[in-house]
């Protein structure tokens, strides 16, 4: 038992000094003088780090090259894993400008109307579009200035006319097939167009809560006249115009507009036609306009003049009753103007011709006199 406690004292010192340096705690200052034996660390991964390529023979000399303290930028080839997300980020160097600046806004396409709508057929300048109060308004408006004809001339639109631009080349083709070519037969061709009406916010007939007219959507033309190049005017509703030309206005304008209002169609289109381009069901057209005869002549209210070979008054004022008279009195003179002895009364004669003188040289009534009384 001796020997077997001795050898257990003996492990016992040896690994007791080790052992108490492994359980031993340890303070700052215990390895002041390195004498604390160093715990071994795990092995550091070492990354690849990413070699530029060799420089190209061709390159520039060195002279030229950048200067040593600036890095090198790598090449895209070799380019680092964080390049990426550096070129994913928003350039440091960018323009705040640029970078608040709004896109533009992309052009209005024009619609077919417009673009078949040239300076050749009429000159009509596009509009922005009315959004006005209950409907007003319309969009893809022109204001019509003038049509130009066939030969270069223009037909003034006076005033210029605001309309939709289907109307407004509706208006501009109805006067250059039809209007033109009989003006041209009148007084030298057509110069202008009477624009009585066209753009107005406002009712039918102006009439207060009536239906909005078409002229309230800039789908309507009022014309009263057309202008000759002569200088001359013809009024469309003036009777005194051949009646053949003003039927000849109205079938070309009912071919070609679905309303055409004109006299007799209500006491509102009496001095002007009105045409537009409504559209209703299974393409219904109204078309009233009644081209009325030319007005009698009135005969004039004063008499003639008095013709030369007339005979003169006194005469012509002269009738057979007073004639009758003098020839009564000349009989009585001839059986009482006898004395009785037979000798005619000298006297009595006198006395008896004396009223027949005053009858004779009183003024008679003229016939002028008495038509004048009649009136």
């Amino acid at each position: 038992m001796v020997t077997a406690a001795a050898v257990l004292l003996c492990l016992g010192m040896q690994a007791g000094p080790a052992e108490a340096a492994r359980r031993a705690p340890s303070f700052p200052w215990d390895d002041l003088f390195g004498t604390r034996p160093q715990r071994p660390h795990k092995a550091a991964r070492r990354s690849a780090v990413p070699l530029p390529k060799p420089r190209p023979a061709e390159a520039p000399a060195a002279a030229h090259a950048p200067a040593a303290t600036e890095p090198e930028p790598p090449a895209a080839g070799t380019q680092s894993p964080a390049a990426p997300a550096e070129a994913a980020r928003p350039s440091e160097t960018a323009k705040p400008a640029d970078a608040a600046k709004p896109a533009e806004p992309a052009a209005p396409q024009l619609s077919a109307c417009r673009q078949a709508l040239t300076e050749e057929i009429a000159i009509a300048p596009s509009i922005p579009d009315i959004h006005g109060a209950g409907g007003c308004g319309g969009e893809d408006l022109v204001r019509l200035e003038a049509i130009v004809l066939a030969d270069k001339r223009k037909v003034a639109v006076k005033p210029a006319a605001i309309l939709r631009c289907k109307m407004a080349a509706a208006v501009a083709d109805w006067v250059r097939t039809d209007i033109a070519p009989l003006a041209q037969s009148l007084g030298g061709g057509i110069s202008n167009l009477d624009n009585f009406d066209s753009f107005e916010c406002r009712g039918r007939n102006r009439v207060a809560g009536a239906q909005l007219s078409e002229h309230g959507r800039a789908n309507a033309l009022d014309v009263r006249a057309l202008g000759l190049a002569n200088g001359k005017s013809i009024s469309l509703t003036d009777r005194s115009v051949p009646r053949t030309l003003r039927e000849t206005v109205l079938h070309s304008v009912c071919a070609r507009f679905s309303t055409v209002l004109g006299p007799g169609s209500d006491w509102y289109h009496e001095d002007h036609i009105h045409l537009d381009l409504i559209e209703r069901r299974n393409n219904y057209r109204i078309c009233q306009w009644n081209v009325d005869d030319p007005l009698p002549q009135v005969a004039p209210l004063l008499p003639a003049e008095r013709p030369e070979e007339a005979p003169p008054r006194e005469v012509a004022a002269k009738s057979n009753a007073p004639k009758a008279d003098t020839s009564k009195a000349d009989h009585g003179k001839s059986d009482t103007g006898k004395s009785g002895t037979g000798k005619p009364n000298a006297t009595k004669s006198d006395d008896a011709a004396a009223p027949d003188r005053s009858a004779e040289t009183k003024p008679q009534p003229t016939k002028k006199r008495r038509q004048s009384r009649r009136f």
